[in-house]
């Protein structure tokens, strides 16, 4: 990295980009939109579109419910981002997400190591995205030319929101390339295929108590740890399934008669999809069963026991989001090492490449979301591995130009 490109990224890290999903602090999405546009204009690119999304794309049955009570003021603060380089077609496109998860870290720089929330996931692949462009452009003139690069930057990834006012927006307004690549820690390997995932949302809506008299309430705390561990195991060997959030209630003094457990299940295709649903509505039923007959004579549990049934219900917080199957990319092949066919895939907003014809399109990143600390305290992104993603940026869209956009 030069130094104009280490200070864009010290830049953008310096800017809260966090969505309200993620935070009730201000969000800084469309100053760091415009000063990733600024540095692009540099290398050529044009402002395609810049806009925040319109209110319409919530109202879609497949959003998550996260989104379904939010206001106009929550789509406002998170525009997205679309840079052009030379013609429509043929063209490469690379997607990037500048908004982050909470909590703000501050920036840093010691020569070596970026810090900050983003430096990895994905403000630093962001920057080393316009890198690798520029040296593609220096090599070569018909990169621009013969051949049109796209950068999508966007809101929306994170948070749970799943790219539904980000990017699909903008790929269903036609903004995609021939090839397309989701800039996503890989470990600089691509991944051809994308997984989508369900959240089961499991709730109780009983009767609290004091815990002098512990018996006369539903004891949701109780039922829903049972059937936490009555669907890990029955669902793990099923697929990817991550048994998350159990809450009830903080205090020892009452017993919570009302909860939720959640449960997120990722799928490759639509049949696996519905194997999963099944799965969990199975599950959910023979774990209340269970849990009634072994609790119906302990007195502490026997109400909870006797209307399990009745106040626990299954809502699905989100469904109904394509995968992206595997697909074959020659080029990337000759460029970088592939993802692991024994390592499961993820989900990231590349699914809504899923079913866009003569659309090529792969997961490709530097570094790991686990070892770099995404999602963590203390991201981080090395210089020498962002750099290494540059001059395969560079390396795609000069194979891409020189071979006509095939």
């Amino acid at each position: 990295m030069i130094g104009p490109d280490r200070d864009l990224l010290l830049r953008l890290l310096s800017l809260p980009t966090a969505g309200p999903l993620e935070t009730t602090a201000e969000v800084h999405l469309w100053e760091a939109m415009d000063v990733f546009a600024s540095a692009a204009a540099g290398v050529g690119f044009r402002v395609a579109h810049l806009a925040a999304p319109e209110p319409a794309v919530l109202r879609r049955p497949d959003v998550p419910s996260v989104l379904h009570d939010v206001g106009p003021e929550f789509l406002a603060c998170q525009p997205s981002l679309v840079l052009r380089l030379g013609p429509s077609e043929p063209a490469v496109m690379f997607n990037v997400h500048l908004d982050t998860v909470a909590p703000f870290e501050p920036e840093g720089f010691d020569g070596t190591r970026f810090h900050g929330r983003g430096a990895i996931d994905a403000k630093g692949p962001a920057v080393a995205v316009l890198a690798g462009i520029r040296a593609a452009v220096a090599a070569d003139p018909a990169v621009g030319r013969d051949t049109g690069v796209l950068i999508q930057a966007v809101s929306g990834e994170e948070g749970g929101a799943m790219g539904t006012f980000g990017t699909r927006p903008l790929v269903e307004a036609g903004f995609h390339g021939g090839l397309n690549i989701f800039c996503e820690p890989t470990g600089l390997r691509y991944l051809p295929r994308c997984t989508a995932a369900m959240t089961a949302s499991v709730r109780v809506d009983g009767d609290d108590a004091i815990d002098d008299e512990p018996h006369r309430g539903h004891n949701a705390t109780v039922l829903l740890g049972f059937l936490a561990q009555h669907l890990a195991a029955g669902l793990a060997p099923r697929g990817q399934v991550c048994v998350a959030g159990l809450h009830t209630g903080r205090l020892h003094n009452r017993v919570y008669g009302s909860g939720e457990l959640l449960v997120n299940m990722a799928y490759d295709g639509a049949e696996s999809a519905r194997t999963m649903s099944a799965a969990m509505e199975t599950g959910l039923r023979t774990g209340l069963a269970e849990f009634s007959e072994r609790f119906r004579d302990v007195p502490l549990f026997h109400r909870t026991a006797a209307d399990a049934a009745a106040i626990t219900s299954l809502r699905w917080a989100k469904r109904g989001l394509p995968a992206l199957p595997a697909q074959e990319i020659p080029l990337l092949d000759a460029i970088v090492p592939g993802w692991p066919a024994d390592q499961p895939a993820f989900t990231c907003d590349a699914i809504w490449l899923a079913g866009v014809p003569g659309a090529r399109t792969a997961v490709l990143g530097p570094g790991s979301l686990g070892a770099n600390n995404a999602h963590a305290r203390g991201e981080f992104a090395d210089v020498a591995e962002l750099d290494r993603f540059s001059g395969i940026v560079r390396d795609i869209v000069l194979r891409f130009t020189r071979n006509g956009g095939a």
